[in-house]
């Protein structure tokens, strides 16, 4: 994959979880990285679907996966999977001993069911 427009190299993560559950107190499933402005955002199987919002509000269509051993990209504008891409600033996922789903103590015990 070349670095199409919509992809910043050079910008790091915005931190180690999902800024919009971080702000309402909320819980997430998996994480994904807006690779153009680095903001962390919950996938599409977490309650709030933050990455989504983000990249319908700003324009920002392309992700990648915030998770360990994961380097995918998505593109939401053409519904195109890509299995690697460049590489973008460290760190490359959230920190490895932050539970999945997360953040620790902040998901239900019944979270399963929640996002059945």
């Amino acid at each position: 994959m070349n670095t199409p427009n919509g992809i910043n190299p050079d910008v790091p993560p915005s931190g180690p979880g999902c800024v919009g559950c971080e702000a309402t107190g909320s819980w997430w499933f998996h994480l994904r990285r807006c690779a153009d402005c680095g903001h962390i955002g919950c996938c599409d199987d977490s309650l709030s679907k933050h990455a989504t919002a983000h990249a319908r509000t700003s324009g920002h269509s392309v992700i990648q996966s915030f998770e360990p051993g994961e380097s995918w990209f998505w593109d939401y504008d053409t519904s195109t999977l890509y299995e690697s891409g460049p590489e973008l600033a460290p760190p490359r996922n959230h920190p490895a001993d932050q539970p999945v789903p997360g953040p620790a103590g902040r998901v239900p015990e019944d979270w399963a069911d929640r996002l059945g």
